[in-house]
């Protein structure tokens, strides 16, 4: 049993509180972004990965089948965040970025039947991207290198969330 300091106090009770207060000053440091730029594209990376070999499906924005941005959509929805659905919408709302600075998770747009960014695929690395390319054909990953899609090549755009 503790015997009382002089002036009646016992002096665990004190302690106890003087080490709980450094403790949680310890804790209050600020807390690391858990939607990091980097986590964000990690997780739309992995989830595009998986989606390789899903079908094709105009207006698709499920598993079950995809269009073009239905895969941007869903892939960013599955990383927890919002993004709009249509290819022209992320156009517009994605932040030009030069071809040099592409990181993954980086949409890449495409002129293809005369339409400007009429197609979008997700940049996961060296030099690949993942996409729904059209009917008949599933979400696959191709090359920015290969002589069609440079041809085709429009713009890179980087939502605002993913700036750091």
């Amino acid at each position: 049993m503790l015997t009382p300091a002089p002036g009646g106090r016992r002096p665990l009770p004190f302690l106890l509180m003087a080490v709980l207060c450094v403790m949680l000053a310890a804790c209050s440091t600020t807390p690391v972004r858990e939607n990091n730029p980097t986590l964000i594209a990690r997780r739309v990376v992995a989830v595009a990965r998986r989606m390789v070999g899903r079908p094709y499906h105009y207006g698709g924005d499920t598993p079950s089948g995809f269009d073009c941005s239905g895969l941007v959509y869903y892939c960013y929805g599955q990383a927890g965040e919002k993004v709009p659905r249509t290819t022209v919408a992320q156009h517009r709302d994605g932040i030009w970025e030069s071809i040099r600075n592409i990181r993954p998770g980086d949409l890449i747009f495409f002129k293809e039947r005369g339409i400007s960014s009429s197609h979008v695929g997700i940049y996961i690395g060296h030099g690949d991207f993942v996409h729904a390319p059209t009917t008949g054909q599933p979400v696959r990953i191709d090359s920015l290198f290969n002589p069609y899609w440079r041809r085709h090549f429009v713009s890179v755009r980087r939502f605002p969330f993913m700036r750091e």
